[in-house]
């Protein structure tokens, strides 16, 4: 049953049911009982009073003689002579006993109250049946008025439950009003205590629903921008090849469409990169070696190094034990060591560094132009290359950079290196 409405309903019923039983049962017994002990002293006062007369009167004769009387009164002498009779009977009970007693004769069970005075014995019985029959029915009528409540009370119930209920109805209409492009909190106005961190949770879900689509869109516009100009570059370098003259014009044309689709190549690269980057994307965090990923990123590195005339020194001989996602942090310090490789001058070298100092830290310094304090935020917008940023990018390695070190709780910091370019240090989370 996944109705919470019915739940309610049914929870709230069957205690209503419970309690209505509980308390008929409980007046029933009580009226019932009360009324028995009242015709226990109707009997009594009955007796007590014809004791009291010395003689039964002639109306008084005539009255306990009524048919329809359920009492009987028997009067016997103090030998035990019958003297008087309200009315013949043949299952009367024939004898007396002082007091309240039950006596069956013939099947049929009295309830009598019997008197004793110098002269006489006084007995007035009853039918114990006809007793059990009035008290019942007097306290059936008591239970009555609870019973045609039971009706009226389960409507309250339901119509209490629809309105305790309504926020919920009217906080689901509103969802269903909405479209995938909708991200406007949800009202709070007038919400149940209950219901409120519910709402609030959703409205926190909404914002980074809205921040993340936001973030996407703002990412393809970029990348659909920048995609362009490689795009349109192969383009042109096609056309370049055909129309080239000789031997030497096709060579030149071939070597510039190599290097543009490696640049384009690179650039869907980092993009890829940055998508697996951005926040939310699912990742299992496990142990590591942030001294070992580090290593097998520069390693990759190398070649390109070489290539350039730059020399990488790597420092990272002690392990460095770190919760994460190994190939992240991979991408992470291949992006750090190819942007320094770019930017320092040939011949020139980089220095990579991991240690642990109160945390796992990587470290890449380079003797590059370096990075004036005004720009080194803005160098982690995407897509944001300087103007004098010497070697060609995508203008992603730094974003991409960030988007990882942030993912797994880091800071990065961009400051001046001893080698007279620029130092970006990352710091981990401990």
């Amino acid at each position: 049953m996944k109705s919470l409405r019915v739940r309610l309903l049914l929870a709230l019923f069957a205690m209503f049911v419970a309690a209505a039983l509980v308390m008929g049962t409980v007046t029933y017994r009580n009226v019932y009982s009360q009324t028995q002990v009242l015709f226990d002293y109707q009997l009594r006062q009955m007796a007590l009073s014809l004791r009291d007369q010395g003689e039964i009167a002639p109306d008084d004769a005539r009255a306990f003689a009524d048919g329809q009387l359920d009492f009987v009164v028997q009067i016997w002498t103090v030998d035990g002579r019958s003297i008087y009779a309200t009315r013949p009977h043949e299952n009367l009970p024939a004898r007396a006993l002082l007091g309240f007693a039950e006596e069956s004769v013939n099947g049929q069970t009295w309830r009598t109250f019997s008197v004793a005075t110098p002269l006489r014995v006084i007995q007035v019985a009853q039918p114990l049946q006809i007793r059990q029959r009035l008290a019942a029915d007097a306290a059936l009528r008591s239970v009555t008025p609870l019973l045609l409540m039971a009706p009226v009370m389960a409507l309250v119930v339901w119509w209490a439950a629809a309105l305790t209920l309504r926020p919920l109805r009217a906080l689901a209409a509103d969802v269903r009003r909405r479209d995938e492009q909708s991200f406007e909190p949800l009202p709070t106005d007038a919400l149940p205590q209950e219901v409120a961190p519910l709402v609030t949770a959703l409205n926190g879900l909404l914002q980074r629903l809205a921040l993340s689509f936001d973030t996407q869109r703002a990412f393809v516009s970029d990348a659909a921008h920048e995609l362009r100009s490689p795009l349109t570059a192969l383009k042109l370098q096609l056309q370049l090849l055909r129309r080239a003259p000789d031997d030497a014009a096709r060579a030149a044309a071939i070597d510039a469409l190599a290097a543009g689709i490696e640049r384009a190549a690179r650039m869907v690269e980092q993009l890829l990169a940055l998508a697996r980057s951005e926040p939310g994307v699912p990742a299992t965090p496990e142990p590591l070696d942030l001294s070992e990923v580090v290593r097998r990123a520069v390693a990759e590195t190398v070649p390109f190094a070489v290539s350039l005339g730059t020399e990488i020194e790597l420092f990272a001989d002690e392990p460095v034990r770190l919760a994460g996602d190994a190939d992240a942090l991979a991408v992470l310090a291949r992006n750090l060591v190819d942007n320094a490789v770019r930017h320092t001058p040939r011949g020139s070298r980089v220095e990579v560094r991991v240690a642990h100092d109160g945390a796992p830290v990587l470290q890449v310094d380079d003797a590059g132009p370096g990075i004036p304090a005004d720009e080194r935020e803005r160098v982690f917008d995407r897509f944001y290359r300087r103007a004098d940023g010497g070697e060609g990018g995508s203008g992603l390695g730094l974003a991409i950079v960030r988007s990882i070190a942030q993912r797994h709780g880091g800071t990065v910091l961009l400051t001046q290196s001893p080698l007279g370019g620029l130092r970006v240090q990352v710091r981990f989370a401990s």
